[in-house]
């Protein structure tokens, strides 16, 4: 009996660190797929209290052979915008752009951490968190830690399940370049997607080609 009830506890602790599953059909994530003509690069993002100083959310971009954004437990939503298991698809310059303005509100600022890469650890991370899974809320930077350790070169990673400890980690390795994006918008950031406008957006682009 103890054994069962054991087993019974262990599964719903199982059941516990498993995210929501999303999949988007394969016609909408080949559809938004896109490929920016930049170098390989890994982008850490940071989401930082401003008053505590703590870390709030850590997500990962990879421009490979497309350009993903890993946004492990994330509440980055939009209907154009596929996403499977975490990883959403279509990141445009708009999108990322987008992306940051989102997180970035009063009462946080995002700390992006760009790194360059060789192509085949570029693309040994969009296969990484194509594979990973659904990650659950509170764990975005154990995620995020476990995929970048998992890449050759990275080793030295160590998962965590801090965000700011990650980004100190991130920030060591030679060749990292650092920003802080601060905007001081309201904190309802659900209003940044509401009026975000991709057709308008794609209008623009046009109009200034």
């Amino acid at each position: 009996m103890q054994n069962l009830v054991l087993a019974f506890c262990s599964a719903l602790m199982l059941v516990g660190c498993t995210g929501q599953r999303v999949w988007a059909p394969d016609e909408a994530v080949a559809r938004a797929a896109y490929r920016h003509d930049g170098p390989p690069r890994l982008t850490l993002y940071t989401m930082i209290n401003n008053r505590t100083g703590a870390g709030a959310h850590t997500s990962l971009m990879i421009n490979g052979s497309q350009r993903v954004i890993f946004d492990p437990a994330g509440s980055f939503k939009h209907e154009t915008l596929p996403e499977r298991n975490d990883v959403v698809y279509g990141i445009t310059p708009p999108v990322a752009d987008v992306y940051t303005r989102y997180h970035a509100r009063k009462t946080y600022h995002v700390k992006v951490q760009e790194l360059d890469v060789s192509p085949a650890v570029a693309e040994a991370a969009i296969r990484a968190v194509m594979s990973n899974g659904p990650v659950a809320s509170a764990m975005c930077a154990r995620g995020t830690s476990a995929v970048l350790a998992s890449l050759p070169g990275f080793e030295n990673i160590q998962t965590t399940w801090y965000p700011v400890k990650l980004a100190d980690q991130f920030g060591k390795i030679p060749g990292v370049r650092e920003q802080e994006l601060y905007e001081y918008d309201s904190d309802d950031n659900s209003k940044v997607l509401r009026q975000w406008n991709p057709d308008a957006v794609a209008r623009g682009a046009i109009l200034q080609n």
